[in-house]
C-alpha cells in the first residue's frame, strides 16, 4: 500500500463527513437567498408578484417529480456518483439562473431544484448506510449546516446585490461556492459504486399505504408544515419592507428564520425518544408557527420574536415529519413507500403555497389576508399533527 493511499484510508471518513456537511449546505441556501432580492428581480424582468412567487415553486415542483425517483438512479449509477451529478446540476443551475434572459432565471431555478431533490433523498440514505451509529449527531450536524448556510446566504444576498455593478445576478451567483466546494470534497468518492440505503424512497405507485388514514395525516402535516414554511421562505422579506424594514434588516430577519428553523432538530430526537406519544410535539409545533403568523399580521414591529417563532415551529415541524416516516411503520418497506408519499404528496401541496399567496396579495393589494389564510391552516395543520402524533402504526 502506497503512502498516499494510506493517508486517503486515514482520512477518508474525515472527506466523506466534510463532504456530507458541504452537501447539506447547499441543500436550502440556493432557494431561499432568492426572497431578500426577489424585489429587484421583479424590478428587472416586470414580473407579477405571483410570477415572482415561481420561483419559490419551481424547486418544490422538482422536489415532488424527482424525488422519489432519486433511489433509482442511485442504485444504477451508484450513490457517491448520484450526489456528485446533484452538485454539478446545482453549480450548474445557478449559473444558469444568474446569466440574463427570464428564461434562464426560471429554466435555472428548476434545475437547481432537480439537484437538491436528489440530494435531499440521498443524503439521509448515506447516512443510514455509512455511520449506522452516528445517525442521530450527523443529522443534527447536517441540519444546522443547512440552516447556517441558509441563513447566511439570506443575510448577504442585499449586500452583495449592493455592490456596485453587481445587482442580483451576483448576489445569486455567489452561491455557487457552495456546490464547487462540495465537488472540491467530493471527487474521492466517485470511483465508489455503492447502493442506497434499503429505506430510501421509491416512486410512489399506490397499493396499501396509500389507503392508510395514519399515511394521509403524516403527509398532510408534513405538506401543510412545508406549504407555510415555503410561503414565508419566499415572501418574509416583501412582508417586512411593507411595514416598513429596510432590504438589509428584511434580509437580515430572514436569514434569522432560517437559523432558527434549525434549532429544534438538535433536541428533538433524543426528546421524542423519551415520550409515549407525540401529540405535545406536534401541539407546541403548530402553535409556535401559528403565533409567529399572527404577530406578523398583527404587530410586525416585532418581527424578530414572530420570526424565531415560525422558524423554531416549522423547523420542528419538519424534524417531527421525518421522524414520523420511522415511527408510523412496521418495517423498512413501509418507511420508504410512507417517505415516497409524504415527499410527493407534500412537495406538491408545498408549491402551491408562493404563488397562491402572491396572487392573493396581486388581489388585496396587502399581506393581511394572505397571512390571516396562513393561520387559519396552521391550526388546521395542528389538527392533523395530533392526530399523527399518536402513538399507532400502519398496519
Amino acid at each position: 500500500m502506497t503512502a498516499q493511499q494510506t493517508y486517503y484510508r486515514a482520512t477518508s471518513p474525515l472527506l466523506l463527513i466534510a463532504g456530507i456537511l458541504l452537501i447539506a449546505s447547499t441543500l436550502r441556501a440556493p432557494i431561499t437567498g432568492v426572497a431578500p432580492v426577489l424585489s429587484m428581480i421583479q424590478d428587472s424582468f416586470g414580473l407579477s408578484t405571483a410570477q415572482a412567487g415561481l420561483l419559490t415553486t419551481l424547486p418544490l415542483l422538482a422536489f415532488a417529480a424527482i424525488s422519489p425517483f432519486s433511489a433509482l438512479f442511485a442504485r444504477k449509477y451508484g450513490l457517491e456518483r448520484s450526489l456528485f451529478c446533484a452538485l454539478i446540476l446545482m453549480a450548474g443551475g445557478i449559473a444558469l439562473r444568474s446569466a440574463g434572459p427570464v428564461w434562464c432565471l426560471y429554466l435555472g431555478t428548476w434545475i437547481i431544484g432537480s439537484g437538491i431533490a436528489v440530494g435531499n433523498v440521498l443524503l439521509p440514505s448515506l447516512l443510514k448506510r455509512d455511520f449506522p451509529q452516528r445517525i442521530a449527531g450527523l443529522t443534527g450536524a447536517y441540519v444546522v449546516t443547512m440552516g447556517v448556510a441558509a441563513a447566511l446566504a439570506s443575510a448577504s444576498a442585499v449586500p452583495l446585490a449592493g455592490i456596485p455593478g453587481a445587482g442580483w445576478p451576483v448576489a445569486l451567483g455567489a452561491m455557487m461556492l457552495l456546490p464547487l466546494a462540495a465537488l472540491l470534497c467530493w471527487i474521492p468518492q466517485r470511483s465508489r459504486h455503492t447502493p442506497p440505503a434499503s429505506t430510501t424512497s421509491t416512486p410512489p405507485r399506490g397499493g396499501r399505504i396509500w389507503h392508510a388514514s395514519l399515511a394521509w395525516q403524516v403527509t398532510l402535516y408534513m405538506g401543510l408544515n412545508s406549504f407555510l414554511y415555503y410561503v414565508l421562505a419566499g415572501w418574509l422579506p416583501a412582508i417586512l419592507a411593507d411595514a416598513g424594514f429596510s432590504p438589509s434588516e428584511a434580509g437580515s430577519l430572514h436569514g434569522f428564520m432560517q437559523l432558527a428553523s434549525a434549532i429544534p432538530g438538535l433536541a428533538l430526537a433524543s426528546l421524542v425518544s423519551r415520550m409515549q406519544d407525540q401529540k405535545a410535539i406536534a401541539l407546541w409545533s403548530s402553535l409556535l408557527t401559528a403565533t409567529g403568523l399572527l404577530g406578523l399580521l398583527m404587530y410586525p414591529a416585532g418581527a424578530v420574536i414572530w420570526v424565531l417563532c415560525f422558524g423554531a415551529g416549522t423547523g420542528a415541524g419538519v424534524t417531527l415529519s421525518l421522524i414520523f416516516m420511522s415511527l408510523r411503520v412496521s418495517s423498512a418497506s413501509q418507511a420508504a413507500a410512507l417517505s415516497g408519499m409524504a415527499q410527493c404528496v407534500g412537495y406538491t401541496l408545498a408549491a402551491c403555497g408562493p404563488p397562491l399567496i402572491g396572487m392573493l396579495h396581486d388581489r388585496t393589494g396587502g399581506w393581511m389576508l394572505p397571512l390571516a389564510g396562513c393561520v387559519l391552516l396552521s391550526l388546521v395543520m395542528t389538527l392533523f399533527g395530533l392526530l399523527a402524533g399518536r402513538a399507532r402504526t400502519i398496519q
